[in-house]
């Protein structure tokens, strides 16, 4: 299958993160990274990262069972768990469902007067197929899920909005759960956003930073071989 352009540079923020975290000798790093946007293939892309962690897969010592938390968490890992909420409702006030929760099958939110809040970023899923029923009459619902998350969106606005928009750019995941959201807003409004959380950011950020440091590194001593073998010629 071909491969898209989001596909190969998840791939090359795979290769940014292994070569700070040192899974990556510097050479090593640059002939991979120039293979993934020479890539057209999804078989030229896997080999590239085959024996590297996917970036913010925490990975247990030798011998030791992984731990992984929230966003961290595998697809498989979050799926199958007793549901712990089936529906939400508001009324002149508001909800939230947030953290560490199992979203139900079918999950049903009502909202009139007032708001409520859905975040799936750290949520777990009674099945791999989800639907997300929310209703609200002269109020308002934010929907928040993670970028890798398979969302489709078909609820209706009347003299309001529902609809869905992306802060942050991801690639849906094979594995992950499939969720339908649907529903009705009447004089209201219903959003849907992909957001990453805030220490996953943080996390990226943190990554990307140490990958200049390491490149500015390897660059700064490239030049100091440099100059020591510019003084050893002119020394003969």
């Amino acid at each position: 299958m071909r491969a898209s352009d989001s596909e190969r540079e998840r791939v090359a923020e795979t290769l940014r993160e292994a070569v700070a975290e040192g899974r990556l000798e510097m050479d090593e790093f640059e002939q991979r990274l120039e293979a993934t946007y020479k890539a057209r293939t999804h078989g030229e892309l896997e080999p590239l990262v085959r024996d590297l962690p996917a970036p913010g897969v925490a990975v247990a010592p030798v011998g030791a069972a992984p731990a992984r938390t929230g966003s961290q968490k595998r697809w498989a890992d979050r799926i199958g768990k007793p549901a712990t909420s089936g529906g939400a409702f508001a009324f002149w006030g508001g909800f939230g469902r947030r953290g560490n929760w199992t979203v139900g099958r079918k999950f049903t939110a009502f909202a009139m007067w007032g708001g409520g809040e859905i975040d799936l970023r750290e949520a777990n899923f009674e099945d791999r197929e989800v639907v997300i029923r929310c209703f609200t009459i002269m109020g308002g619902m934010q929907v928040t899920v993670p970028p890798e998350l398979n969302v489709e969106v078909r609820g209706i606005g009347i003299m309001g909005g529902f609809g869905e928009r992306s802060k942050d750019d991801g690639v849906p995941s094979p594995d992950a759960p499939r969720v339908r959201i649907t529903g009705l807003a009447l004089m209201g409004g219903v959003g849907v956003e992909r957001k990453r959380t805030k220490a996953e950011r943080q996390r990226l950020r943190d990554a990307e930073r140490d990958r200049r440091r390491e490149l500015d590194g390897e660059r700064e001593r490239g030049r100091g071989r440099g100059r020591l073998e510019k003084g050893e010629q002119d020394g003969r």
